[in-house]
């Protein structure tokens, strides 16, 4: 077994193995990705030299009081990330992900991602901590639809309101200012305390309170992996780091646990 935040593999055969056994070895896995994943797809980050925050204000764009002071610069701005997210399909990380799914290796995914690509991918448990954007949400009532009415509207030229209410419809995302769906981070903290192994992907693990959810789970005796191609925050707590592309680095793991799998017991 490996010692405790004592192996940390730059990637190679050596460290997907050990990522292998780790998963094969979890009572319950769970991953946590980020817009690192994504990025892939062709979809930016947010934080990296080259993410859309070095670009621009969020504060100024995504932010709730953004939305109610300009909401013609925040539809903007959003109506570009819907477009980009058109064009955008599952890479190899997110297909790695669904296929440990099926493996039995993963049983939930928490991700602080709005694309929705890792249910595209085929995975079918996960629990998204920031929303989606696959509906819109009326500011005033709550009332809930799909995105595509909202972006039809806007190419219209108009200003999205609530057939019910009149309020103005919004991405049914977290906004900047705007606390997480409390349900939604319900289920991620309660599935960090229970997990055995977290693995971490793609994520800088900087935006809290989701930022804090490796600390808790390696507090409760979990074992800690995780790829990125930078450096994160908990690295120190982890097991495993393994430097590298999601699509690179997961899909060589599912390789390794399904070698594992076939080699004959005894």
């Amino acid at each position: 077994m490996l010692g405790r935040r004592d192996e940390h593999a730059p990637g190679g055969s050596t460290g997907v193995a050990q990522a292998a056994a780790l998963l094969r070895s979890g009572r319950l896995n769970v991953v946590l990705t980020g817009a690192g994943i994504s990025t892939e797809s062709g979809l930016p980050d947010f934080r990296s030299k080259d993410g859309l925050w070095a670009r621009m204000d969020p504060a100024r764009i995504a932010s709730l009081s953004a939305f109610r002071r300009d909401p013609q610069a925040f539809y903007a701005f959003y109506t570009n990330r819907l477009e980009a997210l058109a064009h955008a399909a599952p890479n190899a990380g997110h297909r790695a992900l669904a296929r440990l799914e099926a493996l039995g290796m993963v049983q939930v995914v928490v991700t602080q991602n709005v694309d929705g690509l890792h249910q595209r991918a085929g995975s079918r448990r996960v629990v998204e901590v920031h929303g989606n954007l696959r509906e819109a949400r009326c500011a005033g009532c709550g009332t809930i639809g799909p995105i595509e009415e909202m972006g039809a509207v806007l190419r219209a030229g108009a200003l999205p309101r609530c057939g019910r209410c009149g309020g103005l419809r919004r991405p049914n995302v977290v906004l900047f200012e705007e606390l997480l769906p409390a349900s939604a981070y319900e289920q991620a903290e309660a599935a960090c305390r229970e997990c055995g192994v977290l693995l971490v992907v793609g994520s800088s693990l900087e935006v809290h309170p989701v930022a804090g959810l490796p600390v808790l789970a390696v507090e409760r005796g979990a074992r800690l992996i995780i790829v990125n191609r930078e450096e994160t925050a908990c690295d120190a707590l982890a097991d495993l780091v393994l430097r590298g592309e999601a699509g690179t680095v997961l899909p060589e793991i599912v390789r390794a646990a399904e070698g594992a799998a076939a080699l004959p017991a005894g």
